[in-house]
């Protein structure tokens, strides 16, 4: 099987792989198009390997779309499950806008950035002063009601499997999780119902590379969001166990192709 990575570090548990930089793509075309799979082009890439090449893409092309940023992969949520999606408004930046998020919500509440990674783009909006704020930076106002939490659980799974599930808790007087942001690691008491809840969401919607956010609120499950390109601190030996994950969804899927080669893996539902 011919591999062909654009990006070195987020492959280096898979085998005879071949890198090129994303910004040579157009140099190597011939032999882009000779690859059995591309794994981990950038974002801009997507839609000229996909629709200009015929090219299969690793991770898949609902994983990208739907990842690219909140809003998408929010409306996607609230369309499968909305009774897992916290409440939330997606609006413009206009005051009637703001005025109809205040009467929502109340304050505080979450704001967040429609395209960022490891709670940078989050705030906890506490007045009028810190919402005007908050948009005179943004065009898209993304508003969540803040759950009554103090940790939430990160899911990670690849092709359908279970890569590594376990709670991110709140720096003391905090509201972001991310390990990056402060949070801790915990491992104890994963509630099957997340787990459960990530799955399905994975499987329905296509998606084959993430890290799944989850909040549980007396004991029922709410998807913050999903990150495509997730965290490996809370993953022992991750690229080894990430890697054995992708050659099999590859494998599975190449199986399936060739009728004379070895029946398809069953990949965890």
């Amino acid at each position: 099987m011919k591999l062909i990575t654009f990006d070195v570090f987020r492959t280096l548990g898979i085998p005879g792989v071949r890198y090129i930089k994303p910004e040579r793509m157009f140099d190597h075309i011939e032999e882009i198009r000779q690859a059995d799979w591309l794994l981990f082009p950038e974002y801009w890439q997507v839609n000229s390997l996909l629709y200009g090449l015929g090219a299969r893409i690793f991770p898949s092309p609902a994983s990208y779309h739907l990842g690219h940023d909140k809003v998408e992969q929010t409306r996607a949520f609230l369309a499968l499950v909305p009774e897992h999606v916290p409440p939330t408004e997606i609006l413009g930046t206009s005051p009637t806008s703001l005025a109809k998020v205040e009467a929502r919500f109340g304050y505080p509440f979450i704001a967040k950035r429609i395209k960022s990674s490891m709670g940078e783009g989050v705030r906890l909006i506490a007045s009028r002063q810190e919402l005007m704020a908050h948009v005179a930076e943004e065009t898209v106002l993304y508003a969540q009601q803040r759950l009554p939490i103090d940790r939430d659980l990160r899911i990670v799974l690849v092709g359908g499997e279970l890569i590594a599930a376990y709670w991110r808790v709140t720096p003391l007087g905090g509201y972001r999780a991310n390990v990056s942001q402060g949070g801790s690691i915990e491992r104890t008491a994963i509630p099957e119902a997340a787990i459960d809840l990530a799955r399905r969401l994975a499987r329905e919607l296509g998606i084959d590379h993430a890290g799944f956010d989850i909040a549980m609120v007396d004991g029922h499950p709410y998807v913050l969001e999903f990150n495509r390109l997730f965290g490996n601190q809370g993953i022992a030996d991750s690229s080894k166990r990430i890697g054995a994950a992708v050659m099999r969804v590859l494998g599975a899927h190449d199986d399936d192709r060739d009728p004379d080669g070895e029946p398809p893996l069953r990949l965890t539902a």
